[in-house]
């Protein structure tokens, strides 16, 4: 029998109750494969059965959970196989419908968010792809729950410099359709290079082609959790003692979100999938991964110095959760979303952080340039020249990189853009004023690196 201390049971409450522990997500993964038909509509109407099938007990039973074990799961998600290859087959396509289709078993289920409006385009396009493409701005801009993603490059392939143009033309588009709510359309679209297929988090959760049936993929968070043991350390603690304590909470941490995640999938019969260990904050005050910072002895999240604190911080997550968990997957390690990130937000708006140093930040961490605001009369071809520079961390260093960029219409530097919820707020930030066109318009797809030939 496990010996638990009355001293281990006030920190758990302490870490759900003031520090805000939570598990961020329970994401169902469900394969649409044998959904294909071509029909149009027969292929949505086995996507809407499958879904609320499947997914019919996914947020009753969460909830269920959640009061059992008083720990609060926050959002309860479904991604799906990239639509892009399921609706392929079917004659005059129409992917808006699939998209409202989608749309609709989301509601019909109770879930938050439901991903895999997604194409894998690192090596060119098909022509349901284009088609697909095409689609996306409108598909977002009519639906509610509905996330999407395109992966445009990975290490082994370079990267598709044409769908990266695409895809500063789809934000672009998105952005202008969703204007009245501070488009927010874009926040629920995302590219990548080296895109993971079990990742849980929003908007880039997909089903990959080589995974089962359906599984059960858990997110966890609490980087509350780790600055307020870090801000209990002495100041003069030296880097190897602050690293151990992240391995010490990050093992906590992970070890409380597989019990949760192994207890539903069990509950809903499906097989338990991957634990992601990704700091993921939100908008509240002491949810930051910018507090960790602060903690480790920055003013700022910004301030020189922070992308070896992020490479730190990422690094003793990995390590921990490693340790707690044999079915680590997802992304795992820290995000860095500027509108759900209080402390982010509070460095922007002091100007200790800019766009440049929030793309240095992306060499170390999770994911990449994640919920950030610029003016909506940003040219298209500078969105894609953003894109274009992330994708070439992500393909030269061999890891999930990804781009989340909101163009807000009607604004500029100075005001701010509000989504709500766990999306927070965001101060339109500064960028640069000179044109990538003729560059990012060459098109081709940019040669993978030569560590790709490593057979």
């Amino acid at each position: 029998m496990i010996n638990i201390t009355q001293k281990q049971i006030i920190e758990t409450i302490r870490m759900i109750k003031i520090h805000h522990l939570d598990i961020r997500t329970v994401t169902l993964a469900l394969s649409l494969r044998d959904c294909i038909t071509s029909s149009v509509k027969s292929t949505g109407e086995k996507i809407y059965n499958k879904i609320t099938k499947y997914a019919k007990n996914l947020v009753s039973f969460a909830n269920e959970i959640e009061s059992e074990y008083s720990v609060p799961i926050v959002n309860k998600r479904i991604a799906l196989t990239p639509v892009s290859l399921i609706g392929e087959s079917a004659e005059d396509v129409d992917y808006v419908y699939f998209a409202k289709i989608i749309d609709k078993a989301g509601e019909e289920v109770g879930v938050d968010f439901i991903g895999g409006f997604s194409a894998l385009v690192d090596k060119g396009f098909t022509k349901g792809d284009i088609k697909f493409f095409e689609q996306i701005p409108e598909a977002l801009a009519s639906t509610n729950k509905l996330c999407s993603s395109v992966n445009l490059g990975t290490s082994k392939a370079g990267v598709n410099m044409d769908g990266v143009l695409k895809t500063a033309e789809v934000i672009k588009k998105t952005a202008e359709l969703t204007k009245d709510f501070d488009s927010i359309g874009a926040a629920k679209f995302v590219c990548f290079c080296n895109a993971v297929t079990d990742n849980p988090f929003m908007a880039g959760a997909f089903c990959g082609i080589n995974e089962p049936e359906c599984a059960l993929n858990i997110g966890i968070s609490g980087p509350g959790v780790v600055s307020s043991a870090i801000e209990e350390l002495p100041k003069d603690a030296d880097f190897g003692e602050m690293s151990n304590l992240i391995k010490r909470m990050a093992f906590k941490i992970t070890t409380a979100g597989e019990l949760i995640g192994r207890r539903l999938a069990e509950k809903m019969d499906i097989p338990f999938g991957v634990i992601d260990l990704s700091l993921a904050p939100t908008p509240l005050q002491g949810d930051s991964v910018a507090e960790i910072f602060k903690a480790m002895g920055l003013e700022y999240a910004g301030a020189h110095g922070t992308t070896m604190a992020l490479a730190m911080l990422n690094d003793a997550v990995k390590k921990g959760g490693i340790m707690a968990s044999s079915y680590v997957g997802g992304l795992s390690g820290a995000f860095i979303p500027v509108s759900e990130d209080s402390g982010m937000i509070e460095a922007v708006k002091n100007g200790a952080l800019t766009f440049d140093k929030l793309e240095a930040m992306t060499s170390v961490c999770s994911v990449g340039l994640d919920m950030i605001a610029i003016p909506g009369d940003t040219p298209t071809a500078t969105i894609a020249g953003m894109i274009a520079d992330e994708m070439a961390i992500g393909m030269i260093n061999k890891k999930t990189t990804a781009v989340r960029i909101i163009p807000v219409v009607g604004k500029t530097v100075g005001e701010s853009a509000e989504f709500g919820g766990l999306l927070g707020s965001a101060p339109i930030m500064k960028v640069s004023p000179y044109s990538s066109e003729i560059f990012v318009k060459r098109g081709g797809r940019v040669p993978a690196p030569l560590h790709s030939l490593n057979n």
